[in-house]
C-alpha cells in the first residue's frame, strides 16, 4: 500500500469513510463493509475458507443479544491427553463496527482453529454508541465466566469444549479494538477466580489505543487511507463514556494512575504486534514500554511498513501473523507443560 502520510489538514468525512450515519437518537445506521457469514453458510462448498473448521453459535446473554461463535478443527485431537488450547477472540472495528460473523474475522478464526490447532470462541459483543464502553468489556468478562462455568460443568458442558479443550491453556486474542478488549478484560480477570480456567497468554494485534496528545505516528499518518485521524477521533467519541476524553483509561491506560499500572504488572505473557505504517504504532510501542519494566513477559513484534489491519488485505501478512500467534501459543503451552511436570516431580 502506498504511503498516505501527510501533515496537511485532514479533509476526510469520517462518516462517509466508515459508512455510518448517526440517527437523531444517537444510534448508528451501519452500511456493511464486509459480508456476514451466517450459520446456514455451513452448508456451502467445503472448499470455502470458512469451512476449514466446523462452527456453531451459542447464546451468551439473550437480553443483551450477545452470542458466541465456536470453532473447532474437523479432526479431533489424537487422545484426551492432547486436548487443545482455547482462544477467546474479540473482533476489531473501533468498538462501533462489525461483528463476529463478518467475513474477515470469521475466516481468520476458522483458520486458527485448524492451523494452530485450537478451539476458538469468538464473541458477538455490544457495539457503541448504543452501548458505550465498558459494555464491550462487560461482555468479554461475561464470556470468560461462561467458559469457567463450562469448565466446571455447571448445567452441563458444551460437547465440543468437553471433548476438545484443555481449560488450563486459555488465551485472550484480538486485533485493533479487540486487542484493547484483551488488555482490559485481562485486567478485570485478575480480580476474579476463573479456576479451573487459566488464562496463560494475551495476544494483542495492533491494539487500539490513543490519547489526548497526538503521537508522532498519528500526526505523520493524519490522512491515512485505513485509519485517518478524523475517523479515529470519531470512533473514540462514540465509544468512550459520555464526557470522557481520550486520556480515559479505556483509551490511554499508559497515562493511568499508579494503581492501574501496578495491576498491569500482574498480567500474564503477552504478544503485541504492530506495523510501522499504522497511525497507532507509537501507542502500541508505548504499551510495551509500560509493561516490560513491570515484569510482564512481552513478545513484541513490530514490522516496517504495512498499515492498520493489514492482515485483512495482504495474505502474506496474514500468514506471518498466524505464524507469530502459533509460535506464541505453542511456547506458552510448553511452559505450562513444563511447570506441570516440575510440580508433579516434587510430589
Amino acid at each position: 500500500m502506498e504511503d498516505q502520510s501527510s501533515t496537511s489538514a485532514p479533509s476526510i468525512d469520517p462518516f462517509k469513510l466508515l459508512k455510518i450515519v448517526q440517527n437523531p437518537d444517537g444510534s448508528l445506521t451501519r452500511q456493511s463493509l464486509f459480508p456476514s457469514v451466517s450459520i446456514t453458510d455451513e452448508e456451502s462448498t467445503s472448499s470455502n475458507t470458512s469451512q476449514l473448521a466446523f462452527f456453531k453459535d451459542i447464546p451468551l446473554n439473550p437480553q443483551n443479544k450477545t452470542f458466541i461463535r465456536l470453532y473447532r478443527p474437523p479432526t479431533p485431537p489424537p487422545s484426551t491427553n492432547h486436548k487443545l488450547p482455547l482462544l477467546i477472540h474479540f473482533h476489531g472495528g473501533g468498538f462501533i463496527l462489525f461483528s463476529a460473523t463478518s467475513r474477515p474475522f470469521h475466516d481468520a478464526c476458522s483458520l486458527k482453529a485448524v492451523k494452530l490447532p485450537a478451539v476458538v470462541l469468538s464473541l458477538e459483543y455490544r457495539l457503541a454508541p448504543e452501548h458505550r464502553l465498558p459494555a464491550a468489556y462487560d461482555d468479554a468478562v461475561e464470556t470468560i465466566m461462561w467458559v469457567r462455568d463450562q469448565a466446571m460443568d455447571v448445567n452441563g458442558c458444551d460437547p465440543w469444549l468437553k471433548e476438545y479443550v484443555d481449560f488450563s491453556k486459555c488465551f485472550l486474542i484480538g486485533s485493533s479494538a479487540g486487542g484493547n478488549m484483551v488488555f482490559h478484560a485481562a485486567l478485570r480477570a485478575l480480580d476474579i477466580d476463573t479456576s479451573p480456567v487459566k488464562i496463560i497468554g494475551l495476544i494483542m494485534n495492533q491494539p487500539y489505543f490513543s490519547g489526548v496528545e497526538r503521537t508522532e505516528s498519528e500526526k505523520r499518518f493524519v490522512n491515512d487511507r485505513i485509519l485517518p485521524l478524523p475517523a479515529n477521533d470519531l470512533m473514540w467519541s462514540l465509544a468512550l463514556p459520555e464526557g470522557a476524553d481520550r486520556d480515559h483509561e479505556f483509551c490511554n491506560p499508559m497515562a493511568a494512575d499508579g494503581f492501574l499500572k501496578e495491576k498491569m504488572g500482574r498480567l500474564t505473557r503477552c504478544l503485541v504486534t504492530g506495523h510501522g505504517g499504522d497511525p497507532l504504532i507509537d501507542k502500541q510501542r508505548e504499551l510495551v514500554k509500560v509493561l516490560e519494566p513491570r515484569g510482564v513477559d512481552v513478545v513484541a513484534e513490530f514490522a516496517e511498513g504495512g498499515c492498520h489491519g493489514i492482515e485483512i488485505f495482504d495474505p502474506l501478512k496474514a500468514e506471518a501473523l498466524l505464524k507469530s500467534i502459533k509460535d506464541f501459543v505453542d511456547t506458552c503451552c510448553r511452559c505450562v507443560n513444563s511447570e506441570s511436570a516440575a510440580a508433579k516431580s516434587t510430589l
